[in-house]
């Protein structure tokens, strides 16, 4: 065989050679991009499973109590800047909340010395009974907060796959269940006054709110403006599993949704060492009041 055509067959072979490797190497990155998309779907679907099966859990101890009307007549011996809030964001004869569905948009920091990033959220609540179950996502992860059968739980999964938090015990239960507290707001017939509900004078712009169920009692200090919104609420919260710090949330936009004035805008923070720092501040994009599941 001549020199030339040897060489002729071993550019061949090298040709046919590297193509192989080519289209063996493409097949291996499509069947992992594959199996990516696979997984994380999967995990996807599994949070969806898991979030639905939750508000199930949430609606089962759930209490029907439309047939109550808001009057008036109920605002009596409450302190003035409590009594202006409710004939302003209340009609009388407003039907009482018995569930609520919302959903949002906004901005988190998964730590206070990080910068924003982009969430989006749903939220279920039941009134009579306190509870409520939220599930936020962002680029990476995904975190669901909850307050059901009297205990309270946070869990964080990274990429819907990874659970890299899972937090429960007397500290979170007594959080979230101020958080649901807290939360009322969107459905202000949840505030006023009950047995196990208080409001306790300060002054002409504020008031202590206290709410006892159980064993637990949670309070806030509340702050109105000179419309006689809620715009401001403080309290003790533990930060984590750490010490108890000062938890505010502040308020504002308020709109008119299905009879009630409430906030769409909403903003959490801690304080510490005297200076607010916020982690959370959510915007209201559609709530429905008395949602059946």
């Amino acid at each position: 065989m001549s020199t030339s055509r040897t060489h002729i067959y071993s550019e061949v072979a090298t040709t046919v050679s590297e193509k192989t490797g080519y289209s063996v190497t493409l097949k291996l990155g499509l069947a992992f991009i594959t199996l990516s998309f696979v997984i994380f779907f999967m995990g996807r679907l599994n949070l969806y499973l898991k979030f639905s099966d939750e508000v199930a859990q949430l609606f089962i101890s759930a209490k029907e109590i439309t047939s109550k009307k808001y009057q008036v007549r109920q605002l009596e011996g409450l302190p003035q800047p409590v009594q202006q809030y409710f004939r302003h964001v209340l009609k009388d004869g407003q039907t009482y909340t018995s569930t609520v569905y919302l959903r949002h948009n906004g901005v988190f920091k998964t730590d206070l010395k990080k910068g924003w990033i982009d969430i989006s959220g749903e939220e279920y609540f039941t009134a009579d009974k306190p509870g409520f179950v939220w599930k936020g996502k962002t680029a990476m992860f995904t975190a669901r907060d909850m307050y059901i059968a009297d205990q309270g739980r946070l869990v964080v999964s990274l990429f819907s796959l990874f659970t890299i938090e899972n937090q429960h015990g007397e500290k979170y239960d007594k959080g979230e269940l101020m958080r649901w507290l807290g939360e009322s707001v969107c459905f202000p017939t949840n505030l006023l006054p009950r047995e196990n509900l208080k409001w306790l004078p300060i002054n002409n712009s504020s008031a202590v709110l206290e709410y006892e169920h159980r064993n637990l009692i949670v309070s806030f200090v509340v702050f109105f403006n000179d419309r006689h919104e809620i715009i401001e609420m403080r309290a003790l919260r533990n930060m984590g599993d750490g010490p108890r710090q000062p938890w505010v949330t502040k308020l504002g936009r308020y709109q008119n949704w299905n009879g009630m004035l409430i906030p769409t805008v909403l903003e959490a923070g801690w304080e510490i060492s005297g200076l607010y720092q916020p982690y959370a501040r959510f915007t209201i994009q559609d709530i429905s009041h008395n949602v059946k599941f």
